[in-house]
């Protein structure tokens, strides 16, 4: 087993931006466990990528909504492991996984909010908790918020609330897992041209110039101005971050 070699878990990896820092972690020389919640072939196709640069890779399914699923789904991650390096910890975990929600107060409807606390709240704490014993000392945590929960866009109230509910959680996880040497921070990202939401950002003329036009670098976000952010942080030069937000929009709204 390799003492050094580092292995990133990244939930929701199998498009998007979650497929882009699953990437540009795998060419910091990190190993990366992928997740997906349906699109297998999406998935394997990424770890392909991921091999090609000399790096090992799986895809597992995994609803994060799902808590009850969640055992099964660590001893599935970590028998991988042992198999692969002999031992059945890693070193970092991105909660990347979610959707979007688009509705006014007055319309939505507790279905909809329960699905949003599920997908970006209690399953990603859960999700944590039962990855806290496999998750190496010296390691960190990245967590996923938008800058949604910096000011008020309308129609997305409960999307925005519950990323602004986790980074007040990712300052806690800093906090209580500081004796471990373990970092917690959070990941900011603004509009970025993927197929989230239905891909709204991408596919909206109106609404992309609305965004370029109050972001100071002139154009909404693409997967590549995200992935690398994560993947620094996977890094020993991230060392003594932590705690923190990170917003990556270009500068909008500023």
């Amino acid at each position: 087993m390799n003492q050094n070699k580092k292995i990133a878990l990244v939930t929701g990896g199998s498009r998007g931006l979650g497929k882009n820092m699953a990437l540009a972690i795998a060419k910091k020389g990190i190993d990366v466990v992928l997740t997906y919640n349906s699109n297998n072939e999406e998935a394997e196709k990424v770890v392909s990528e991921i091999k090609a640069l000399g790096q090992k890779a799986i895809a597992l399914q995994l609803d994060i909504r799902n808590i009850g699923s969640f055992d099964n789904f660590t001893k599935e991650v970590s028998e991988y492991l042992t198999e692969e390096n002999g031992s059945p910890n890693f070193d970092y975990l991105i909660n990347n996984a979610g959707t979007s929600l688009y509705a006014t107060i007055d319309t939505v409807n507790e279905e909809q909010v329960d699905d949003m606390f599920n997908t970006h709240y209690k399953g990603v704490l859960f999700l944590i908790q039962k990855s806290l014993p496999f998750l190496n000392d010296g390691g960190g945590i990245v967590n996923i918020s938008s800058n949604l929960a910096r000011f008020a866009f309308s129609n997305f109230s409960v999307y925005a609330s519950m990323k602004g509910a986790i980074e007040v959680f990712t300052k806690y996880l800093a906090k209580e897992l500081g004796p471990r040497g373990i970092r917690a921070n959070i990941i900011a990202p603004g509009a970025i041209e993927t197929d989230f939401g239905g891909g709204v950002v991408r596919d909206t003329k109106e609404l992309n110039n609305y965004i370029s036009s109050a972001t100071a670098l002139g154009r909404v976000g693409l997967p590549n101005d995200i992935g690398g952010v994560v993947a620094f942080l996977c890094t020993d030069d991230a060392g003594w971050i932590n705690a923190q937000r990170i917003e990556v929009t270009g500068g909008h709204n500023i």
